[in-house]
């Protein structure tokens, strides 16, 4: 049974990550699901723009901790989304947590509704935003996300915006996001790939440079002895034992 549920409207192909019962945690199932379904997208001339959302009250609660994916498959996804021939758009009407934030900062426009919340919250189980840095931070004011980065704090769809992990937020995303894709449906496909060629160039960069030597610390720190502290406490539903 697949993670990912599918729907199209006028050239624009929905994809929903569906995994209520893990609150759509980038597990290895969910991961594999996602790129094959964006490799489909890509190749289907039918297809103009992404749409990817969730079903439930959390777009991606980030790494399921019971069944990680490999980081070299996240990686190999984050890059999909920005390669992607056509644009990508997420549709936020829940919660976001540490790698889904890099779903995030991998689509092309990003729009949530004003009741979405957000965190970086891997320092709190004892790893960094390792690999999906290579879309974060390339897009996003280094000040304000370094605040993000080191305390995991909570926050919400304006400051998500104000330094460019979002797009654009609205009590109504759905209408926010109406003028958008009538925008991409009305633009040329190659038009459409090759400006998001021109918009991506500097993202990719950082994947060519940077992808080994995170893939390497997130694997170092998930084994680390701090980790396994910070993620049982977390399935424990306890505070860390460094917390004071």
């Amino acid at each position: 049974m697949t993670s990912i549920s599918r729907t199209r409207a006028r050239a624009v192909e929905t994809l929903s990550l569906d995994a209520t019962d893990t609150r759509n945690a980038l597990s290895a199932a969910l991961v594999c699901d996602l790129a094959a379904a964006l490799t489909d997208c890509g190749k289907d001339p039918g297809v103009r723009a992404v749409v990817l959302t969730h079903t439930g009250s959390t777009f991606c609660a980030g790494a399921d901790l019971r069944d990680p994916p490999d980081p070299d498959a996240l990686v190999a996804l984050l890059r999909q989304i920005v390669e992607l021939p056509k644009p990508v758009v997420a549709r936020v009407t829940g919660h976001v947590r540490a790698g889904g934030l890099g779903l995030l900062a991998a689509c092309d426009i990003a729009a949530a509704s004003t009741t979405a919340t957000f965190a970086f919250t891997e320092v709190r189980i004892g790893v960094a935003p390792a690999v999906i840095s290579l879309p974060v931070i390339p897009r996003t004011d280094p000040r304000a996300l370094a605040r993000h980065y080191l305390t995991g704090e909570r926050f919400d769809p304006a400051e998500a915006v104000r330094f460019g992990l979002l797009t654009t937020t609205a009590d109504d995303v759905d209408d926010a996001l109406a003028p958008i894709l009538d925008g991409l449906r009305r633009s040329s496909p190659q038009a459409l790939t090759e400006t998001k060629q021109l918009l991506t160039a500097r993202v990719l960069e950082t994947f060519d440079r940077d992808a080994a030597a995170l893939t390497a610390l997130s694997a170092r720190l998930f084994s680390s002895d701090q980790a396994r502290e910070g993620m049982t406490a977390f399935l424990e539903r306890r505070d860390a034992a460094w917390v004071v």
